[in-house]
């Protein structure tokens, strides 16, 4: 594995556990509630600025990797859309990436 590619899964891994610590210690402070954790994405123009920052950049992200895989045939790189969706744009670009750099045969 290159430099690079440890770069990428190093950052993937930070980007899904670094959120992660947060949103869950936001939940055991708030409650269980996911209804109640988007509201606080909307609760002042900065964080509504914010959560439409990283929905664009989450789409555009989406986009890129349909696109390349439907050229590319590297379907397992498709796996970076639920990681995006699911844990955040910190975790699906840099996994995309660590998914990208691998050689295709």
């Amino acid at each position: 594995m290159t430099p690079l590619r440890w770069v990428w899964a190093a950052l993937a891994l930070w980007g899904a556990i670094h959120p992660m610590y947060w949103f869950v210690t936001w939940f055991r402070t708030e409650g269980w509630s996911l209804g109640r954790m988007i509201d606080a994405w909307y609760v002042n123009a900065a964080t509504t600025g914010l959560t439409w920052d990283l929905t664009i950049a989450a789409i555009t992200l989406t986009v890129w990797i349909v696109a390349e895989v439907a050229v590319r045939r590297n379907w397992v790189a498709l796996l970076a859309i639920p990681a995006t969706f699911c844990i955040g744009v910190s975790c699906g670009l840099p996994l995309y990436l660590f998914l990208r750099a691998k050689p295709i045969r």
